[in-house]
């Protein structure tokens, strides 16, 4: 990889990153929180956030990695992919099901894509920065 070009990523960046994964979490959280579902099913929707989060950032490193030529598995990378869809699809079909306002539907789904958009900035800007300040975008085991 060529890293002459890389730029440091800019603190407003950063810090809009950071804003988009803390109010996408704490406001999917504390809906969560403050709902009248069972326990269950906060349970479910908590699992399917976490989940979510995760499986964008495989998505978005393993997608960087192999632009790089840093080596992904195959199996890996569509883990990685189908992970994403899953959780959204599993957040799609328990709002569907839900006994919840269509408001309270929209703002779950919403507070999910800004958490994921936030998730995935959050690690970019962690790994340009890396990259920024090392010059490479992987470290090679030393001989020694």
């Amino acid at each position: 990889m060529n890293t002459t070009n890389v730029q440091k990523t800019s603190g407003a960046f950063i810090a809009a990153s950071w804003i988009a994964l803390g109010v996408g979490m704490a406001g999917f959280i504390i809906g969560l929180w403050r709902s009248e579902m069972l326990l269950s099913e906060k349970g479910y929707y908590f699992t399917v956030l976490m989940y979510g989060l995760f499986a964008a950032v495989s998505v978005q490193k393993s997608v960087r990695d192999r632009l790089e030529g840093v080596p992904v598995t195959g199996i890996y990378y569509g883990i990685a992919w189908f992970s994403t869809i899953l959780a959204i699809v599993l957040l799609v079909v328990g709002l569907w099901n839900a006994t919840l306002l269509p408001s309270e539907k929209g703002f779950y789904a919403f507070a999910f894509l800004l958490g994921i958009f936030g998730a995935i900035a959050v690690q970019k800007n962690t790994r340009d920065n890396a990259i920024f300040e090392t010059g490479s975008s992987f470290s090679k085991p030393s001989d020694h």
